[in-house]
């Protein structure tokens, strides 16, 4: 997978992801151009190919098979002398409405903002593959899109089949608004509305995306999602991602409910530090019971500084993104791909013990995944820690009185790189019938929590010793009780595919 000759000294690197995808070297931000096409599940990415702090914006690109095991290809779009390549989608125009490719060979599309260096303006561009995605040429006609604003960018591109048309969504960043615009050939483009300002607006608006789903349980029910990145503003003060749901109907965008502006009106896809940028992927197996994506599993306010070389930046797992019914309102859920049961590796169970103050359990590793339920009983506070070692840990906590679930990296490892990296973040979550369940994914550098019915998910960048490998359940004030704790150890991901 890696082009480095020995892989496996390429992921011994101090705090290099074993399962996350991260770029060989040098900076990453947002997910880019996410397509299923030809068997393959490419990954386009925000790209430094320079050097490890933001600037000459290009385009990374790697393929996966199963959304765990990624093989890195050459930088599919690089910068030029007048324009960065900016955030945005591809597309595989099958119909071949662009007339870009044939109908025999249909062209990759990609669309992306293009940054202006000498000007004050972002536009949109096209860019088509008719390799399978093994090289890119530019659109003649650039730019596609251009209405002459500063801050116009993350263009996200979807199919609508009911108007056969293609549908962009794309924010004017400043202005906390989201347009939306159809078109019959992704070269020509019509205005068709505009939504916002709406929820979180205290930063810009970025990287939008729309698309279906059917409510689970709720046959024929479909509803739309809207997601809007905000930075600042996000519920930890800086960058995150907030969702609305609604109703389109090839032009606009209506929410459900109404939605206020205020940060205390949004709903999160995450309320942990680092998950930001995602998108989902067009043409996926299985969208219409779910869609996949992935974010950048970062903030923007230490993202220069954390403490990785030769890269920096990596990205979430990939999820499973569906709409559920819970409390009798449509949440979010997400869950990460059935594919990572592959790497699962040594076992261990527990069942049905009594918790009190603080148990060191047999499990360790830093690489680890963990299903669990608890029944609180008498207890104040109850949870696990993981990545525990001498004078670190990262506590996974369930708030009784207040029902409020919270993960605190304050003695995580490393956390003096930034004032503020060391923090708790946390969220309103009812019980089940009384018990917590949790699913906690631990990698080299970072936690991933889904907890309930994953309708609450937490995603946090940790830098702990390599030797911090124990796992502790604990209960404070009072007995709780253990159901259930499964848990194994997941191998790298470094392998080919």
């Amino acid at each position: 997978m890696p082009n480095y000759m020995n892989a496996i000294t390429y992921y011994q690197e101090r705090y290099r992801p074993q399962y996350h995808f991260s770029p060989e070297r040098n900076w990453m931000n947002d997910p880019n151009g996410l397509v299923y096409a030809h068997g393959l599940y490419h990954l386009f990415y925000q790209h430094n190919p320079l050097g490890d702090q933001w600037g000459h914006m290009s385009w990374g690109h790697a393929v996966s098979r199963d959304l765990v095991h990624w093989q890195h290809w050459p930088v599919a779009l690089w910068e030029t002398d007048e324009v960065m390549i900016f955030s945005g989608s591809a597309v595989l125009d099958v119909y071949n409405t662009s007339g870009l490719g044939t109908l025999d060979n249909p062209p990759l599309v990609a669309i992306y903002t293009g940054h202006y260096k000498t000007m004050e303006k972002q536009a949109q561009h096209l860019a088509y593959s008719l390799d399978r995605g093994r090289s890119w040429i530019p659109y003649a006609g650039n730019p596609v899109l251009d209405i002459g604003e500063r801050d116009f960018r993350d263009p996200k591109v979807f199919w609508h089949a009911p108007e056969a048309q293609w549908i962009m969504v794309v924010a004017l960043a400043a202005a906390r608004k989201i347009q939306i615009y159809a078109s019959k050939n992704l070269k020509e483009w019509t205005l068709r509305s505009t939504f916002g300002p709406a929820g979180a607006v205290e930063g810009v608006w970025e990287c939008p995306d729309l698309f279906p789903l059917l409510v689970e349980g709720e046959p024929g029910s479909v509803r739309w999602v809207l997601k809007v990145d905000v930075n600042p503003g996000g519920p930890t003060g800086g960058s995150g991602s907030q969702y609305f749901i609604g109703y389109f109907d090839g032009s606009r965008f209506t929410p459900e409910e109404p939605v206020a502006v205020g940060q205390a009106h949004a709903r999160w896809v995450d309320y942990g530090a680092d998950f930001y940028a995602a998108i989902t992927w067009f043409g996926a197996p299985g969208e219409d019971l779910y869609r996949l994506w992935v974010g950048w599993m970062n903030n923007w306010l230490y993202a220069h500084a954390i403490p990785t070389s030769p890269w920096r930046g990596q990205l979430s797992l990939a999820r499973r993104v569906s709409l559920r019914r819970i409390g009798g309102r449509l949440h979010l859920v997400q869950a990460p791909v059935p594919s990572l049961s592959t790497l699962r590796q040594r076992y261990w169970a527990i069942e049905n013990q009594p918790i009190v103050g603080e148990q060191r359990l047999a499990i360790q590793g830093k690489t680890l995944e963990l299903i669990a339920a608890f029944v609180v009983g008498k207890a104040r506070v109850v949870g696990l820690k993981v990545r525990v070692g001498e004078g670190e840990e990262t506590v996974i906590g369930y708030e009784v009185a207040t029902q409020r679930i919270f993960v605190d990296r304050k003695r995580s490892g490393l956390v003096a790189f930034h004032p503020k990296f060391a923090t708790r973040k946390e969220a309103k979550l009812p019980l089940e019938e009384g018990k917590l369940r949790l699913r906690v994914f631990v990698d080299w550098s970072s936690v991933e929590v889904f907890a309930g019915e994953g309708q609450v998910v937490f995603t946090e960048l940790i830098f702990p010793k390599p030797e911090s490998e124990g796992v502790v359940m604990f209960a404070e004030g009072g007995e709780a009780h253990l159901v259930s704790l499964e848990a194994w150890e997941l191998a790298s991901g470094w392998k080919a595919m």
